[in-house]
């Protein structure tokens, strides 16, 4: 797994990179077992200036023959997660910690991981997003190893710079229907949040002088 703060010369954003030089490389990817099984790769799409970047755990069979994230029935369900919180998918930018297809939409291997991390690595390092939410718990122990979604969901926490709220997969609501109002919960919070990081930080309060701390406040002097 590549740290989030990884700037290696292999991973860092160097000057001719972009998100279609990416995509280009992903579409021809051979780096992993899921080369071999998959029908068309999935870089990921959105707004290249995107505020908020959402990082799924893999392609499954829809995305698999469009080659676009997100476009089943867990798309369909995160499209309404997105408008119940005020945004819009073009406004954002979506992709997953694997490019391809897993068979039979499997979990994602741990060296598919890292396989696909300097692509992801790179992705951000171009968009450069104020927040960045994983879905499931595959995206999230990219930034959270020892943490469980169940706990930890909808915190924001800082990692490497960056403000990352882990958030469950839209798929779990679809097999837990119970667990809908807390997606909606969660991404209801996600402005709020994107507002409180534009802040700028706070100014520092100067330190007064040593030799004005040491004396004694003038209204006191008059009793000296």
């Amino acid at each position: 797994m590549i740290p989030p703060d990884d700037v290696s010369p292999s991973n860092r954003s160097i000057e001719g990179d972009s998100l279609a030089k990416v995509a280009s490389e992903v579409r021809a990817c051979t780096l992993c077992r899921l080369s071999r099984t998959r029908i068309i790769a999935v870089p990921g799409e959105g707004n290249p200036d995107a505020d908020l970047m959402l990082i799924g755990e893999g392609p499954g069979y829809n995305e698999d023959k469009l080659g676009r994230p997100f476009v089943g029935a867990a798309g369909t369900f995160l499209n309404e997660l997105l408008a119940s919180a005020g945004l819009r998918r073009q406004d954002v930018f979506i992709t997953n910690v694997v490019k391809c297809r897993p068979p039979q939409n499997r979990d994602p291997l741990p060296d598919e991981i890292e396989a696909c991390s300097g692509y992801l690595h790179r992705q951000l390092a171009l968009i450069k997003p104020k927040v960045v939410s994983t879905l499931g718990r595959h995206s999230m122990s990219r930034y959270f190893p020892n943490e469980r979604i169940s706990k930890v969901h909808g915190q924001p926490r800082e990692v490497g710079g960056m403000t990352v709220v882990p958030l469950l997969h839209p798929a779990a609501a679809l097999h837990q229907p119970a667990l809908r109002a807390t997606e909606l919960e969660d991404f209801a919070r996600l402005p709020a949040i994107m507002e409180a990081v534009s802040q700028p930080p706070a100014e520092p309060e100067q330190a007064q002088p040593a030799e004005d701390r040491s004396r004694k406040p003038d209204q006191l002097r008059l009793f000296e």
